[in-house]
């Protein structure tokens, strides 16, 4: 490996690793008031090696820091951007898949139907959560969500956080492909406004499956692909180690996606990313949001599907 492509596949964990040794450094001085000046030395010291270790990271480095096990998932969000949130369980045809949350919610009082996909957060959680991997029946559990919003006139919001679809034989066998198909029919036909957003990772059409919608925004270091990067290595190169190179050559990230046109904004993340400050995060997503909805509001029915359909016809144009 060349040393422009060593640079370009180095961890997450080594850019961090000077971060969390100067947190701990903090963290101990709370511990003794006479060193407030020394703590604020360190903080100040703090900022500014955020700023130049996250200003200019890799596309690889974005999907690590996408994938980070203490990012905030769909739940923590919900807890933090809702006034109230009655999750709704099951897809009233074979069962209730865990990887998909969903329920109305109440954001500053205005009522919305708030679907998102849960990763889980330790083993016990992971493996109910089937690791954020939707099966059939969440995404008929998510469908049947929508189509409520619909009938009493709620918009939708999708928070989008999954590697993909699950692809167990069980999942094909009860209908996995059309499960997915269906849900991009129905939303491009919704007749209620519709925002989602990548918080984490978006892959493939087990995203997607959320994300025909009005607006399509990204977290600021989520990544949104028809594939991973591990994937896309071992198809191309046959060897999974290029991940990085192929992280960079799918353009994944939000700047790329945004100039490409795929999604319509970028919400920005604490420095050093969601992971370090879920409070930071969800404020910045519940503004992103609350815009997103007010530029929907006094759209028709008819405008907003039409809009919708337009928006999705236009992608991948050339000339």
């Amino acid at each position: 490996m060349s040393n422009s492509s060593q640079d370009q596949a180095k961890d997450l964990a080594q850019l961090e690793k000077p971060i969390l040794e100067l947190e701990a450094e903090i963290r101990a001085l709370d511990m003794d008031p006479a060193q407030g000046a020394q703590k604020e030395r360190l903080e100040k010291k703090l900022k500014k090696l955020k700023a130049e270790a996250f200003t200019n990271l890799t596309d690889w480095q974005r999907c690590q820091l996408a994938r980070h096990p203490k990012r905030p998932q769909t739940l923590d969000y919900i807890e933090r951007i809702c006034d109230r949130f009655e999750e709704i369980h099951g897809d009233r045809n074979f069962g209730d898949d865990a990887a998909i949350v969903g329920g109305l919610g109440w954001i500053d009082g205005n009522p919305v139907m708030v679907i998102g996909q849960q990763k889980g957060r330790d083993t016990k959680q992971k493996i109910l959560r089937n690791f954020g991997r939707p099966k059939p029946e969440g995404y008929r559990k998510a469908l049947r969500l929508m189509k409520l919003a619909e009938k009493f006139k709620r918009p939708v919001l999708c928070l989008i956080d999954t590697q993909g679809a699950y692809p167990g034989v069980e999942a094909e066998e009860r209908g996995q492909a059309e499960a997915i198909a269906r849900n991009l029919i129905e939303m491009a036909k919704l007749q209620v406004p519709v925002v989602a957003v990548v918080i984490g990772e978006g892959g493939s059409g087990g995203a997607l499956a959320l994300g025909v919608a009005d607006r399509v925004l990204m977290m600021e270091n989520a990544i949104y692909s028809v594939i991973s990067p591990e994937g896309c290595a071992s198809i191309l190169w046959k060897d999974a180690s290029m991940a990085p190179q192929a992280a960079s050559a799918l353009k994944l990230t939000a700047p790329a996606l945004k100039e490409l046109g795929v999604i319509d904004g970028i919400v920005p993340e604490p420095l050093g990313g969601a992971h370090g400050d879920w409070d930071g995060a969800a404020t910045a997503l519940k503004d992103a949001i609350g815009e997103a909805f007010a530029e929907l509001t006094d759209m028709s029915a008819e405008d907003l599907v039409e809009t919708r359909y337009q928006k999705f016809a236009r992608m991948g144009s050339v000339g």
